[in-house]
């Protein structure tokens, strides 16, 4: 099982970036997926989750109307894109199998975004 995070880097307040995730080495298409975040010095927290067909979402209060996940079964990716980002939203972003609890204990490297002017 591998999940392996990219699209992060460097943007200004209010600026956007879109992350991916490859998964593999498991069947994609009847997990759901979630995206976590951790800062420095804080614990790792869920920002998005995204059912196995897609047909439920849940995203953290701090990025409702933000953020927007999404996945492409065939291509075993899972997407989040970020508008409006924030200095708050500063953090490595991670993502893993699952609906809001991981299923798996192997995490990617993640992909750190800096919003910072």
């Amino acid at each position: 099982v591998q999940f392996v995070e990219s699209g992060g880097g460097l943007v200004q307040p209010g600026g956007s970036l879109r992350l991916s995730c490859a998964a593999s080495g498991f069947t994609f298409s009847i997990y759901a997926m979630s995206w976590y975040c951790q800062a420095p010095g804080k614990e790792r927290e869920l920002v998005a989750a995204i059912s196995s067909a897609g047909g439920s979402i849940y995203y953290a209060d701090s990025v409702k109307g933000r953020f927007t996940i999404s996945r492409d079964n065939g291509r075993k990716m899972v997407f989040l894109q970020m508008n409006s980002l924030k200095p708050e939203d500063t953090a490595v972003y991670y993502c893993i199998a699952g609906w809001k609890v991981a299923q798996f204990t192997n995490w990617g490297q993640g992909t750190q975004v800096t919003v910072s002017s």
